[in-house]
């Protein structure tokens, strides 16, 4: 498996506590939690993480 580059979401708080980091895996997107990054990773589409994203901007999940 490839190294992925994780990103380090713009939502998260500047305080570090409520971080998300994403990365590109091929046809997946990779979600981790960046406080415990040993932790196992979770995957969707590319489909799925853009409608998930676009439920949160639209307020749609709080």
């Amino acid at each position: 498996m490839p190294e992925l580059k994780w990103l380090k979401s713009s939502y998260s708080e500047a305080s570090g506590n409520n971080c998300v980091e994403v990365a590109k895996n091929g046809p997946l997107i990779a979600v981790r939690d960046s406080k415990d990054p040993k932790l196992p990773w979770a995957a969707v589409g590319h489909e799925a993480w853009g409608r998930f994203t676009g439920a949160l901007a639209d307020g749609q999940l709080s």
